[in-house]
């Protein structure tokens, strides 16, 4: 086991992997940005590096400043979370290289299944769904309409190293295809530095599915079930809940063992999440990608499963075996978990960062509180405005939703706007409650202000 780990990220991500760490006796050093001398993480870590400036490029995505800081403080092994650089097979190659271990999957694997276009030709191979579209990247604007018409609109564009909305366009005749294929490629560009892009049928009143993998170095694989993160807005997921409540059981079992036949496929390692569109109405289920690394929502699992994900990610990335059976895992009743940001929904989210004056964090049974904030915390303006996950685990789907709804009641954070009044309407609503919604619900929710 290792005995000093560097965690490369910030925030709520950060804290909770140096508390796994703690209590699994490894030491953990922190590395922060000028912004973030103040932050949990930084508190909370045995030792705290200084990396650079605010800007991420100068800071959270400079490898040569993070190796560094390793190499200072004499680590095993380095942590990336999620986001800046969780999926960057580079920096997982560096650190290899520099006799660092990455607590994450292969490099290969990271490749295979970080590129959408490769992982769709290897779910084909191994018989996992996937949506109607292009067979592999779209070489010009006439091929994509010649698709398009052969399997009819509405279609997606979708940028093979894309993520988080970014590079996708859905269109619904040729014109606002063509247009949309010009600015998915330059958003896909400026994004990642890849201006490929595919195109597949776009499922419509879809519900957004994903399963949680882990699987050993030593040939192992497990799923522990499926999260819907449908609720989403601008493709940012707002609320996820575990399990899905629109799958039937039969469609589950399907589902997973697809996710697991695909990872096997990849020789896939580390904690993962095949992420799938479910059409409710004929129970089909599409691949959408493979985010190759511990997700936002893993506590949703974590609480449904009774299994430490952080921990297990960092057992394997040590050489250590699962030691878990596919039987073995049995989820229990229900979870449900709220992304808390920083930002005013009366003004179109804009985020909204400044000095907490109060921080009063909800309780009681049930519920688990994910956040780096505290009275007197400033939230910077320089990075993702979620500054807290708010969790909760009851029997039943009606008795979390109770428990999630009376949570936020008692959730403080002032004087910042945030999202808390928002998911206390969503929670309220009659088409949530009974779990008709798809991945355009809070667009036509907050259109509509009360209703859809």
């Amino acid at each position: 086991m290792f005995s000093r780990i560097l965690i490369a990220n910030r925030g709520e991500v950060a804290v909770r992997i140096i508390r796994a760490a703690h209590e699994m006796g490894i030491e953990t050093v922190a590395v922060y940005s000028t912004a973030d001398r103040d932050s949990r993480h930084v508190q909370l870590a045995d030792q705290a590096i200084c990396i650079g400036d605010p800007p991420p490029a100068e800071s959270y995505l400079n490898i040569p400043r993070i190796i560094s800081a390793a190499e200072i403080a004499n680590v095993d092994a380095i942590h990336p979370g999620y986001g800046f650089l969780a999926e960057n097979a580079h920096f997982a190659e560096v650190c290899r290289s520099c006799n660092v271990e990455f607590i994450g999957p292969s490099v290969d694997s990271m490749t295979t299944l970080g590129d959408k276009v490769k992982c769709k030709k290897l779910a084909a191979k191994h018989k996992v769904p996937t949506a109607p579209g292009s067979k592999g990247a779209l070489e010009d604007e006439d091929q994509a309409v010649k698709v398009a018409r052969d399997i009819g609109y509405p279609v997606m564009v979708k940028a093979a190293a894309g993520g988080g909305g970014r590079g996708m366009r859905i269109a619904h005749n040729e014109i606002s295809l063509r247009s949309g294929i010009k600015q998915a490629k330059a958003e896909a560009n400026a994004a990642f530095g890849d201006g490929t892009v595919y195109l597949e049928k776009f499922v419509e009143k879809a519900r957004h599915v994903e399963v949680q993998i882990l699987g050993d170095q030593h040939g192992t694989i497990v799923h522990l079930y499926e999260r819907d993160c449908t609720l989403q807005r601008r493709h940012q997921k707002l609320i996820e809940e575990a399990p899905c409540p629109a799958i039937e059981p039969a469609r589950r079992e399907d589902l997973c063992k697809a996710a697991v036949r695909l990872c096997k496929a990849a020789n896939y390692y580390s904690a993962g999440t095949v992420e799938f569109l479910l059409d409710p109405a004929k129970q089909n289920f599409y691949l959408m990608e493979v985010n190759t690394r511990v997700q936002v929502e893993h506590p949703v699992t974590e609480m449904l499963t009774g299994i430490d994900i952080v921990k297990a990610q960092i057992r394997i990335a040590a050489g250590e075996k699962l030691g878990l059976t596919q039987r073995q895992i049995k989820p229990t009743g229900h979870a449900i978990e709220l992304r808390i940001n920083a930002e005013d929904p009366d003004r179109d989210f804009a985020p909204n960062p400044g000095l907490i004056d109060s921080f009063i964090p909800p309780g009681g049974p049930g519920v688990r509180i994910d956040t780096h904030c505290y009275q007197g915390y400033r939230v910077p303006p320089n990075y993702d405005s979620m500054i807290a996950k708010l969790i909760v685990h009851r029997d039943t789907r009606d008795a979390a939703i109770a428990t999630a709804s009376r949570a936020l009641t008692e959730f403080e954070i002032a004087p910042i706007k945030t999202t808390i009044p928002l998911h206390a309407r969503l929670l309220r609503n009659s088409h949530f409650v009974k779990a008709d919604v798809d991945t355009h619900f809070v667009e036509r929710f907050l259109d509509n202000k009360t209703s859809v």
